[in-house]
C-alpha cells in the first residue's frame, strides 16, 4: 500500500484492487480517497483481496483494533471503546 507508485493498487476505470492491505488503516483510506478525486461523479467499487489464515487476515484485525482506539479517543466514541479489551490495549499500545 505504501507502494502506491510501484503498482500495489490496481486501477481499472472505476475498480480498485487493494492487493497488499497496510497495517495503517489512515494509508489505505487515502489511497480510497485519491480515487474519490475532485470531478469524480462515477460510483467506484473497491475489491479487497484477503486469504484466510495469513498475516493479511491479522492485518485486516489490527487496522479495526486501530480504528476502535481512534474512534474511542480522537472520535470521542464511547461505544467504541467499550469494544476494546484490556488485551487488545496491551497488544496496542505495548504495556
Amino acid at each position: 500500500m505504501r507502494l502506491l507508485h510501484k503498482a500495489k493498487i490496481k486501477i481499472m476505470e472505476f475498480h480498485v484492487f487493494l492487493m497488499d492491505p497496510w497495517w495503517n488503516p489512515a494509508v489505505e483510506q487515502q489511497a480510497q480517497d485519491r480515487i474519490h478525486r475532485i470531478g469524480q461523479y462515477k460510483p467506484i467499487k473497491m475489491v479487497r483481496f484477503v486469504i484466510e489464515n495469513t498475516v493479511e487476515e491479522r492485518i485486516l484485525k489490527l487496522q479495526e483494533k486501530k480504528l476502535l482506539v481512534f474512534e474511542g479517543t480522537v472520535g470521542g466514541s464511547s461505544d467504541a471503546m467499550g469494544k476494546l479489551t484490556e488485551k487488545d490495549l496491551t497488544f496496542l499500545f505495548g504495556f
